[in-house]
């Protein structure tokens, strides 16, 4: 017999979990200046490995370097990867090793909550997972993909025209600087964020608890697209409200679909067209 209730909870201590890391990944820095610094001297820059550089300010160069730290994203151009957690942004991590930490942290997050799926005995649809018709939900996910790097980036260029600087402090530390790297992350990495947080925003906060508790999906649609933007804290303020705003876009694909592969392709073809994207041509 199904035990919404009991998944329910599986689902809830993942989310805690998930929004825990982004809470306390709040020291890397991005473009809102909204980073958390533990050091009493204002003086001081924070590079994203953890270290400090003195600099001395004065008169125009403090008012400079002000405005700079304060400039805010209108869209955010950072792949919709969650923040990684704290022992990757407080140690100075190898960019494989930071990419291999948040790939094993989405993992095993992921492995608990299909062992509460199955220990729930949640039916697969609910979940949105069945094997008909795979090649139309692939392409489905294929051109939802595209079409949301295509506005992704077009609201990323409008906004640099308007003086805001998308933050990629995250897209930088999580760039690969070696073929072996680059096989990491587009193959193993990637792959996993998207499966994981689709199960999770999607398949269970949308899906299961919609036909589990006869909730409306679209109400949850919304409650999990800012569960979603809240847990890609390190993009900045802005980037939250827009993750989230994405975050929607792929709960009503699901809600219209149920399918979690069109989803899950979507969600991983953003990502790794925004790491491609940036190393081969600057965008």
């Amino acid at each position: 017999m199904t035990d919404w209730a009991a998944f329910t909870g599986f689902t809830g201590l993942v989310l805690v979990v998930l929004l825990s890391f982004a809470y306390v990944s709040r020291g890397v820095p991005h473009g809102d200046g909204a980073s958390v610094s533990f050091d009493d001297n204002p003086d001081r820059e924070t590079s994203l490995d953890g270290s400090r550089n003195d600099v001395e300010l004065d008169g125009d160069e403090l008012v400079s370097a002000a405005t700079t730290e304060n400039v805010v994203d209108g869209v955010s151009s950072t792949p919709i990867v969650p923040t990684p957690d704290s022992a990757a942004v407080s140690s100075d991590l190898p960019t494989h090793l930071l990419i291999a930490n948040v790939a094993v942290s989405q993992a095993l997050l992921g492995a608990f909550l299909a062992l509460g799926a199955w220990y729930a005995e949640i039916p697969s649809a609910a979940l949105g997972i069945s094997a008909g018709d795979v090649p139309t939900k692939l392409g489905v996910g294929l051109a939802l993909g595209l079409g949301l790097y295509a506005a992704n980036r077009v609201g990323s260029s409008l906004s640099r025209q308007f003086g805001f600087t998308p933050d990629e402090a995250l897209r930088e530390s999580l760039t690969p600087e070696s073929r072996a790297g680059w096989v990491l992350l587009l193959f193993v990495a990637l792959p996993l964020i998207a499966g994981f947080e689709e199960l999770l925003f999607r398949g269970a906060l949308v899906g299961a608890v919609a036909v589990g508790f006869d909730v409306s999906p679209w109400l949850m649609a919304a409650v999990s697209s800012a569960a979603f933007g809240a847990g890609h804290s390190a993009q900045g303020r802005l980037g939250i409200v827009v993750t989230g705003l994405l975050g929607f876009v792929l709960a009503a694909a699901f809600v219209l679909t149920q399918s979690l592969l069109v989803v899950v392709v979507a969600h991983y073809l953003v990502n790794a067209l925004e790491f491609v994207g940036n190393e081969l041509f600057g965008w």
